[in-house]
């Protein structure tokens, strides 16, 4: 017998997540995010990748990712992604889609 701790991954098949969060209530649908490019308003082009969720507070985030450097993926919370900045006081998209 080994005194080794149990292993922190264990080797079962992952299983389908639930159709529930916390106490059995039903998870709302996500808001859509058409996928494609995307340009900043100061200028960035980005890839949308889609919409995910949260897993604590549930929110949804928008998971994207530059199409300049190597920077990974990254999420932004999907009303702040598509919200609008002022610039010289006037207000524009801060991420408006370009193409596919």
């Amino acid at each position: 017998m080994s005194d080794a701790p149990p292993s922190p991954h264990p080797s079962a098949a992952p299983t389908a997540l639930p159709s529930s969060h916390g106490a059995g209530d039903p998870l709302a649908p996500l808001p859509e995010a058409p996928p494609g490019r995307y340009r900043h308003y100061k200028g960035g082009e980005y890839e949308v990748r889609g919409v995910v969720r949260h897993s604590e507070t549930l929110e949804p985030l928008v998971l994207y990712r530059p199409l300049y450097g190597d920077s990974g993926l990254w999420v932004r919370p999907h009303a702040m992604f598509f919200g609008s900045v002022e610039v010289d006081g006037r207000a524009v998209p801060r991420f408006a889609r370009i193409g596919d």
